[in-house]
């Protein structure tokens, strides 16, 4: 298949509904199986121009390669992960979304496919995630991936935490939805991105 051209990137944000979510399927690869109506609403492409296109059809050059080196990793491993991903859609502007994954496995146990949801995370949350991600781009330009994941692991190892974890920190904090004590330890076991559009 015809890989499609990128655009080129403009400043210009897309703002997505909160109330609406980006659904996609790839197989193991990566390579788009479905996109929902709403995914193909965002990005502006056709459906017959997406099926069959890498899912990075759609990266954004903002975005740092140790994030994605992270995505697949985990991925591959058969875990979820909670990144916060800026887009480009086909016209060159741009959308922020944050990802959560199924993992699709046959009787075997080998991967067959992700499906993907994608909702927009709170305006508060990109700020900082844009902030760290310049900073890491930086780092790629001028050292490499490897040096930005070094910086990347000591960034988080001052927070004393995950990835996941960060995103989930930054995501939800300031909540003012207080959970009821009895339902704590149900929400401890939701994901960030159940807990965040509950």
């Amino acid at each position: 298949m015809k890989a499609l051209k990128r655009p080129e990137p403009i400043n210009v944000e897309i703002v997505l509904d909160p109330k609406e979510t980006i659904m996609s399927k790839t197989d193991s690869k990566g390579i788009i199986e479905y996109a929902n109506d709403y995914f193909m609403e965002v990005c502006g492409y056709e459906e017959q121009e997406l099926i069959g296109q890498p899912h990075n059809v759609i990266r954004h050059p903002d975005m740092p390669k140790v994030i994605f080196k992270w995505l697949w990793e985990h991925l591959l491993a058969k875990k979820n992960i909670h990144a916060l991903v800026k887009n480009l859609a086909k016209d060159g502007r741009y959308y922020w979304v944050i990802t959560d994954f199924d993992v699709k496995l046959n009787d075997d146990g080998q991967i067959t496919s992700f499906f993907a949801r994608r909702k927009a995370p709170p305006r508060k949350t990109i700020e900082k995630i844009d902030n760290l991600y310049k900073k890491l781009l930086a780092i790629e330009a001028a050292s490499g991936v490897d040096t930005a994941e070094k910086y990347l692991v000591g960034f988080l190892e001052e927070k004393r935490m995950s990835y996941d974890e960060f995103v989930e920190e930054i995501c939800l904090s300031g909540e003012t939805k207080p959970y009821d004590p009895k339902d704590l330890q149900y929400h401890k076991r939701r994901t960030i991105f159940s807990r965040m559009f509950r």
